[in-house]
């Protein structure tokens, strides 16, 4: 454990953030999941609501540095890809 004041500050901080990042993550994946199911139903309707659901928690995502910038476009072309096959 940290003995100095900023050190105590600082995994404050880093905790705070971990968790941040994490729900971001999840709820990234849970997106993505959400629009692969869709892709099955073979909807197109609903799977592009839930790629603009993908869109959005990619780019927030982005936006707070839980994933780069670049991560985040390589994912949304991909998932793209996907639903004009």
């Amino acid at each position: 454990m940290p003995k100095i004041k900023s050190a105590k500050k600082a995994l404050r901080q880093n905790v705070r953030r971990k968790k941040l990042n994490l729900e971001a993550k999840k709820k990234i994946r849970r997106s993505v999941k959400a629009y692969q199911g869709s892709l099955k139903a073979e909807s197109k309707e609903e799977a592009k609501k839930s790629l603009a659901s993908v869109y959005q928690s990619l780019d927030k995502a982005a936006k707070r540095g839980t994933i780069k910038k670049n991560t985040a476009s390589r994912l949304k072309s991909r998932l793209a890809k996907k639903i004009n096959k």
